[in-house]
């Protein structure tokens, strides 16, 4: 099996990194700026454990070489239309093709259906915590990642399986779920209140946690993002919903969003996609969410600002 990843990002880089060094059979599409540093120094993907470096094989718009199986897509939501246009002669070129996509949230269905086919887009989520260094390196933080997988009409299919069993050597767990939705629509609900809560308090769960007040405004907003959650069929279980709580409401937690960490730093958010899709859905479903709300006003308002001092 042939794999393309998208990017070389932090997402991209670590799966399609460590998919490579354990002997599968991938590829990167990347900008000719990244390729030449891919290139230059290799793909380096650094842990506590030290830095693992890695030669990858390469294509760019003018060279994208193939035919490929998969397509795994990995940008930001604000990237994504120019990604489906990359990836669109590959579509092409192998009509039995499928993409993966692996962005956070659910907006990004609508376009890449669109351009592709519904059938021919699997449903999918990941769990890393990985960045890209000062040098281009990719920077894993915390334990080993997943990427979970599967068709959006239920079930377990031939090719499902046959990407997880491509996948399986690699150094990170490939899941394939019989139920993806559920799976996406839970990770959507608990990454949402993580971006809505540390964007709008400015600071960490911990931070919040230990406010008078935090605990519970953290527990309403994650009822909040659940109740449109369970409009569309797929409230949390209740073991993702105890988890999804133990990590929201621990007063020791240094965790934030990495939107909150993009924010931050003045840079390009992905605030429409996940949290102004979330209130969009909330309206349609004629939903009260106040506290979800208050942290979209707040993020178009820096949307704003950020657009005018860029003009």
């Amino acid at each position: 099996m042939r794999i393309l990843v998208l990017g070389a990002g932090g997402t991209g880089g670590f799966f399609g990194g460590r998919a490579a060094q354990a002997g599968v059979d991938v590829t990167f599409l990347v900008r000719p700026a990244r390729a030449a540093l891919l290139r230059e120094n290799g793909l380096r993907i650094k842990t506590d454990q030290g830095t693992d470096v890695i030669v990858p094989k390469l294509a760019t718009a003018d060279a994208l070489g193939g035919p490929y199986d998969v397509v795994i897509v990995s940008c930001k939501a604000y990237d994504l239309d120019g990604a489906i246009e990359s990836i669109r002669p590959v579509m092409q070129q192998n009509p039995e093709a499928v993409v993966l996509p692996i962005l956070n949230g659910m907006r990004h269905y609508d376009a890449l259906d669109a351009a592709f086919g519904q059938e021919r887009v699997l449903g999918g989520l990941c769990h890393v915590m990985a960045t890209i260094g000062a040098e281009g390196e990719i920077v894993v933080m915390g334990a080993l990642g997943a990427i979970i997988f599967g068709e959006r009409a239920g079930g377990i299919s031939e090719r499902g399986e046959a990407i997880r069993k491509a996948l399986e050597p690699a150094a990170f767990s490939p899941k394939l779920s019989d139920d993806i939705n559920q799976e996406i629509w839970e990770k959507y609900t608990f990454l949402s209140t993580l971006a809505a809560s540390t964007c709008l308090m400015r600071g960490s769960v911990g931070e919040i946690a230990r406010t008078a007040g935090g605990e519970h405004f953290m527990r309403s907003l994650l009822d909040e993002i659940n109740s449109v959650a369970r409009g569309h069929g797929h409230a949390m279980r209740p073991k993702a919903e105890a988890f999804s709580i133990s990590m929201l409401t621990d007063s020791s937690s240094g965790a934030t969003a990495s939107m909150f960490r993009d924010l931050r730093q003045g840079g390009q958010i992905e605030g429409e996609h996940l949290i102004g899709d979330m209130v969009q859905r909330a309206d349609k479903l004629g939903l009260q969410v106040p506290y979800l709300r208050a942290a979209y006003v707040h993020i178009q308002v820096y949307l704003a600002q950020r657009a005018a001092r860029q003009a």
